[in-house]
């Protein structure tokens, strides 16, 4: 199914890290029919506002790319608000945009859906195979149900809904907030920092801090307090403390190519094209005589026709199938950075997953790899979040 450039399309999260990304996509392509909404202007997890919402505007596709996310300190402060805020913010968006006839929907989820020690890489199938990390069930569990939420939408309904589990991600509009951030955000504004205090250059330390106030700490505050709160998150003179033992694998994508996957499976991917079903609507549910999805025939309800086997794992994963120690991506912003102090790692943190590589082989053969390699992309982050503090 093709979205011509006329359609209007909705991108929940516009403003956040990949849905900023992903409408700028967008609009490089020539699809300028978009429409978004801050969360002040609509709060998703208002069932009834999504639905004035969806009444008002009647997008033909939407892109959810809204969550409520943070890094391990965060998923193991706020585990209630992880699961429902999710939750809700999926059901609502999903439900809408079916009872509203949206004809393609591409969910975003995360690679942290799979187990904890899922045989490496993960490949789509080893979703439920054992149990999830600790430190982020809650918003592991969401993430499943939104994805199943989909899955089960095409096979009882015939929609067209694609769900996409991104590796980590970084890269302009990132989340540098020194508890709620992801690890190479926190860690690349930690970097920074210390070497700011190592230089007594507190004009850019004092920018920094009325960008992005640490526990109501801005640049104006008190020089020993602010070094005080700066300390509780690892943050000294030329050296800085990380979490875990630094050993943990991990994969990062560039956003803007996260982006660019996203864009390509919405505009060029079928839910018939990753199940391998050719004619999946008439297969499942028989059509009307102009072809469409006949809704209410109730042939194919209740799941797959046995004939065809179990349908399941219908996700497609993101990434770029390379990865990396902590502590080698400590080196890498350091690098960027220009940081020639000390970092140490405390091992009485938690490490979180102890690798998170991902099988992209499905996204490959859909017609998409990767373009951003992880050195160049550290040293972009790095000059994107130096622009900020311009502004």
């Amino acid at each position: 199914m093709s979205l011509d450039k006329n359609s209007k399309i909705y991108v929940a999260g516009h403003h956040g890290l990949v849905g900023s990304a992903i409408w700028k996509n967008l609009e490089q392509r020539g699809y300028h029919n978009l429409v978004g909404r801050s969360h002040k202007e609509l709060d998703l997890t208002d069932q009834v506002a999504v639905r004035n919402f969806f009444d008002s505007e009647r997008p033909d596709a939407v892109v959810l790319a809204a969550a409520f996310v943070g890094g391990i300190m965060a998923n193991s402060l706020y585990r209630a608000d992880f699961i429902m805020q999710n939750m809700k913010i999926q059901c609502n968006v999903i439900s809408e945009a079916y009872a509203h006839g949206v004809k393609k929907l591409l969910f975003l989820g995360s690679t942290c859906i799979y187990p904890k020690n899922a045989p490496q890489p993960m490949h789509e199938d080893a979703l439920l195979t054992s149990p999830l990390e600790y430190t982020n069930e809650e918003y592991a569990i969401a993430k499943i149900a939104g994805l199943k939420m989909c899955e089960s939408y095409n096979l009882q309904y015939g929609t067209n809904y694609i769900a996409v589990m991104p590796t980590n991600l970084y890269g302009p509009n990132d989340n540098f907030h020194l508890e709620n951030s992801h690890v190479m955000p926190a860690m690349m504004r930690k970097i920074y920092l210390a070497k700011l205090i190592h230089e007594d250059n507190w004009q850019a330390i004092a920018s920094d801090m009325d960008k992005r106030p640490v526990e109501g700490m801005t640049g104006s505050s008190d020089r020993n307090a602010i070094l005080d709160v700066l300390a509780k998150y690892g943050i000294g003179n030329n050296k800085v403390t990380l979490w875990g033992t630094g050993k943990p694998l991990r994969e990062f994508l560039w956003s803007e190519d996260m982006a660019d996957a996203s864009v390509h499976v919405l505009l060029n991917v079928d839910f018939k094209d990753i199940i391998g079903i050719e004619k999946y609507s008439s297969v499942f549910y028989g059509a009307t005589a102009d072809g469409a999805v006949d809704r209410n025939n109730s042939a194919g309800r209740g799941g797959a026709i046995p004939a065809l086997g179990e349908i399941r794992n219908c996700h497609i994963n993101v990434g770029t199938g390379k990865e990396l120690t902590i502590r080698e991506l400590s080196e890498l912003v350091a690098g960027a950075v220009g940081f020639e102090g000390t970092i140490e790692f405390d091992t009485s943190k938690p490490d979180g997953t102890p690798r998170k590589l991902i099988d992209v082989s499905k996204l490959h053969s859909l017609g998409w790899t990767h373009k951003v390699e992880i050195d160049e992309g550290v040293r972009l982050l790095f000059e994107w979040y130096k622009d900020s503090l311009k502004g």
